[in-house]
């Protein structure tokens, strides 16, 4: 009777936390509101069939309970009941697994309007890469990864020219506009996720990832990585700024872009030689006496 009351107040007391709890999804700010729609219904199939176990354990310790005048019973099968257990379970796959399945063929099926922006992972920070005036983002290999080319773009590529690379600083995206974000890793695997915008995805070394998104209000949001990345994963955070398009495109046309950033990288080069030149000029001279 005792064990049979403790099932009971478990199965209450789960119920009523989960209606009463202080923690719940941070506030949406994207237009994947159907992932919480997902993963409530999620909570209401795992949680009717937790119940209904739970309390179904509870009547049997208090039905079946140890009397000195019965003795029980050995009952190998029992068709009936595995035809409604096959068919309950049955359904509650298909609930769980239909939604998600569809949920999914949008999430990665991108419109045909957004705009493609570039994620670059690696040990422990995050960069970005916009596309230029062409709107085209230039290839890149990892090949051509450097301390002067961190992107690895390829300097013969017309498109890459224009590319706009912004690196420790925020990620700045407009409000109300689709946007196609390209996820690279450089070294290990990353996984970039803004919890508010209920999207996430890996990030593999070799490959491209993607998802879309639609950011739905302005503000700053926290950038994690949601893969084990090595002893700084707990410090690989960011920003995402959310604003206005014109105040977007006002921020995008103070950032620097591919062509400006070799530029600067030849005039130091160029002026490094120089100041060697000129040290070497300096020298004074060295007679060699011999005797």
């Amino acid at each position: 009777m005792f064990v049979a009351l403790i099932l009971v107040l478990v199965a209450v007391g789960t119920v009523a936390f989960h209606f009463w709890s202080p923690w719940w999804f941070t506030p949406i700010a994207s237009n994947w509101g159907s992932m919480d729609t997902i993963i409530i219904i999620t909570f209401w199939v795992t949680g009717v069939v937790f119940v209904a176990v739970v309390l179904f354990m509870a009547y049997c310790v208090y039905r079946f309970r140890y009397r000195p005048d019965r003795r029980a019973e050995y009952e190998p099968e029992n068709k009936k009941l595995e035809v409604w257990l096959s068919a309950i379970t049955a359904v509650g796959v298909v609930i769980l697994l239909a939604p998600g399945l569809v949920i999914w063929n949008d999430f990665v099926t991108v419109p045909d309007d957004a705009a493609e922006i570039e994620v670059v992972g690696a040990q422990w920070q995050w960069s970005y890469r916009y596309p230029g005036a062409d709107g085209v983002l230039g290839t890149t290999s990892v090949r051509k990864i450097s301390d002067d080319n961190p992107f690895g773009l390829h300097v013969d590529d017309p498109n890459g020219k224009d590319d706009i690379l912004v690196d420790s600083d925020d990620l700045h995206l407009p409000v109300g506009k689709s946007v196609n974000v390209l996820l690279r890793s450089i070294d290990v695997l990353h996984d970039f996720y803004v919890p508010q915008f209920r999207a996430k995805m890996d990030m593999v070394p070799a490959l491209v990832t993607f998802f879309w998104l639609i950011p739905t209000r302005t503000g700053t949001f926290d950038i994690l990585c949601a893969e084990l990345c090595g002893s700084g994963h707990y410090a690989m955070r960011g920003k995402v700024v959310v604003e206005e398009p014109a105040a977007f495109e006002a921020w995008l046309a103070q950032q620097q872009t591919f062509a400006q950033q070799q530029a600067k990288l030849k005039d130091k080069a160029k002026e490094g030689s120089s100041l060697a030149l000129n040290a070497v000029g300096a020298e004074p001279e060295h007679k060699v006496v011999t005797r």
